[in-house]
């Protein structure tokens, strides 16, 4: 069963790297500027660059420990400014930010876990450690 560390490791880090690019464009500025994130214009594209380190280090299972500390970083400022469901009126909007807060408690919880017990098997880390061993 060692094949699921690769799988899992994939499977958390595909939504850091498929949302990654949004925050380069200007729309995707726009957006977090109208949700009150101050340097949006700055800070946007700084966590896009978050998201595709964390993400790529995670998915090697490369200095994954790092990795996920960077998306942990990430992830807290995000939820909070990004999906404040508190604040809004709507209910359907309500109810969307919700799932999507409630989604990033679930990354921020996998990326904690990450960051204590590492990449697992069949990784970057583990052929490092097992190939220092051996020296």
């Amino acid at each position: 069963m060692r094949i699921l560390f690769p799988i899992a490791r994939f499977l958390f880090s595909f939504i850091f790297l498929i949302a990654a690019p949004r925050h380069f464009s200007s729309e995707g500025i726009e957006h977090a500027a109208s949700l009150g994130v101050p340097f949006a214009h700055v800070l946007v594209p700084l966590s896009g660059v978050m998201a595709i380190v964390g993400g790529l280090s995670i998915i090697f299972g490369y200095k994954a420990r790092w990795g996920a500390w960077i998306l942990v970083a990430f992830l807290v400022p995000v939820t909070w400014t990004m999906h404040a469901y508190w604040k809004l009126t709507d209910p359907a909007a309500i109810h969307i930010q919700q799932a999507m807060f409630a989604k990033n408690l679930s990354m921020l919880g996998a990326a904690l876990l990450i960051t204590q017990f590492g990449a697992g098997r069949i990784s970057i880390d583990d052929w490092k450690k097992d190939h220092e061993s051996v020296s």
